[in-house]
């Protein structure tokens, strides 16, 4: 009843004709707004690429970044100049991740043609579960995961972009567990035994994330120790595999890592697989950070000789290679086993007598029902600079790092924390002249620990910078600085110097 009186209401005051102009115009001021906001996008950020002189962030403590913009939520909606004062707002005072100086994360600007992409992608506002929802992405999604696969070595498998790094990490783990026991898709893990999975001591987190998000248990992913340089030591892998089927438990599932998140460091890849052959364990890479390297033949021999044994790969292009946020693929050897495991054959989007190869119906394989377009981003940036112009913005990243680390091997006060660089990653440690020429006692590492987060702090504020810093604690080490060097923007030796001097700058008198 209430319905039916709304509706006549609503008819009395509003005949068809005025509705329709009505939507026309609020249509019209609608897409007015939106190409304002493009204009906006092309004047703040696009038109003139920030340099080293302007700011990498406007910092804003929480409760000043709150009293300062109108973050409220009202009963009435704004008008178009004050919403377009939000999204001027929005840009003044979020990090410039396009800024050469930005090199805080394993993520840095959006490569041109992967933003025009995401823009497209977001402009359809498509939803990747089955063919007659997404054909063209559908095809795109797996004819590129069909020639990554290539890269790696394999001659069949399948794949699926995943939202994230972690996601696709747990797609691994999940997969693995599969491929040993079936029968807990539907049974659980009561059927399977006290299962554990296996990754180094500097393996991302995610991995433990993984563990509890299925059901495993954190305290069953067995951790591996490194070396000096964070790989995995092939030894300790087989010995604690060894020690935990004499308790009874049953290895399923083994992480290895192409860059580590602070070291950079790649495991050995031959090895591993080696000894996950001879427990029949699932081998996964986490190449999240170093399987851009994937794309450079000289890097791809040296990081990633034999990536083609693993039986899972996770890589984000929106890391080293710049795609924009977010771009994870992940990649299995195995044929049909993504659907095996993941389906739940909803009949509302996955009938099987559709007129068309329903086979391009890849929702089901997914551990979501709604999935977002990621695959344009990278496809329409590969298509535009081709595979030889993706490797030569990788071997650029490598080669800078190289150089920075030559840079400050010398430099007076730069202290390396490890001798080499990996993926393009280099860590070091910034000595303020009150600190050199000392003993260097429990006392003076304590001190020469507090240097880092007081050098951000100053960057922070001054806005010049972003840079990471972090302790080690298997590796009992202080906070230290991570240099990570992306492809976007393409950095050069002058902007090295310039991380260097600005360092300096900022600690000399600590």
């Amino acid at each position: 009843m209430f319905f039916s009186g709304f509706g006549t209401i609503y008819r009395r005051n509003f005949t068809n004709k005025a509705m329709a102009s009505l939507s026309r115009e609020a249509l019209q001021q609608e897409n007015k707004f939106v190409m304002e906001t493009a204009k906006l996008i092309e004047k703040e950020i696009l038109s003139s690429p920030p340099t080293r002189k302007e700011k990498v962030i406007n910092f804003l403590h929480p409760q000043e970044l709150i009293d300062r913009v109108d973050f409220k939520l009202n009963e009435s909606g704004m008008n178009q100049e004050q919403l377009l004062k939000l999204c001027k707002d929005a840009i003044k005072y979020s990090v410039r991740t396009s800024n050469p100086m930005f090199v805080n994360q394993l993520y840095h600007a959006a490569d041109p043609y992967s933003l025009a992409g995401s823009w497209l992608t977001e402009a359809l506002n498509t939803n990747q579960h089955t063919f007659e929802a997404a054909p063209f992405f559908i095809v795109l999604e797996q004819l590129l995961l069909r020639e990554v696969r290539s890269i790696i070595g394999w001659e069949s498998g399948d794949g699926i972009f995943a939202p994230g790094g972690s996601i696709g990490n747990m797609y691994a783990m999940t997969l693995a567990r599969h491929h040993k026991y079936p029968e807990a898709k539907r049974k659980g893990l009561a059927q399977c035994g006290h299962l554990v999975a296996f990754t180094s001591d500097e393996a991302h987190y995610s991995i433990k994330k993984s563990a509890n998000w299925i059901g495993l248990g954190m305290d069953n992913v067995i951790t591996v120790k490194t070396n000096e340089f964070g790989e995995m030591i092939p030894a300790e892998l087989d010995f604690a595999m060894v020690k935990a089927k004499s308790e009874g438990k049953i290895p399923f599932f083994v992480n290895a890592t192409c860059g580590t998140t602070v070291l950079g460091a790649s495991d050995s890849f031959v090895a591993v697989g080696e000894i996950c052959k001879k427990h029949d364990v699932w081998m996964h890479i986490d190449a999240a950070w170093g399987g851009s390297l994937l794309l450079s033949k000289k890097h791809r021999k040296e990081s990633l000789k034999g990536v083609e044994l693993a039986d899972s790969i996770v890589w984000n292009p929106h890391k080293m290679l710049g795609a924009s946020l977010q771009c994870t693929l992940f990649l299995t050897k195995y044929q049909n086993l993504l659907k095996e495991c993941n389906s739940a054959s909803a009949t509302y989007l996955f009938q099987q007598d559709k007129f068309y190869d329903t086979q391009y119906d890849t929702g089901d394989k997914s551990m979501q029902c709604g999935r977002k377009v990621d695959v344009l981003k990278l496809w329409l940036m590969w298509k535009a600079r081709g595979t030889n112009g993706l490797e030569h913005l990788v071997d650029n990243a490598c080669h800078q790092a190289l150089y920075f680390q030559s840079l400050i091997k010398e430099r007076p006060g730069f202290r390396l924390v490890i001798p080499r660089v990996q993926c393009t990653n280099v860590c070091f440690w910034y000595v303020p002249p009150s600190l050199r020429g000392q003993e260097e006692t429990e006392e003076w590492w304590k001190e020469l620990g507090q240097v880092a987060p007081k050098i951000k702090e100053r960057m922070v504020k001054e806005g010049t910078m972003l840079i990471g810093y972090q302790p080690l604690g298997t590796k009992k080490l202080p906070n230290f600085f991570r240099l990570v060097i992306s492809c976007q923007p393409p950095l050069t030796n002058d902007d090295m110097k310039h991380i260097a001097d600005e360092i300096e700058r900022l600690g000399n008198d600590l």
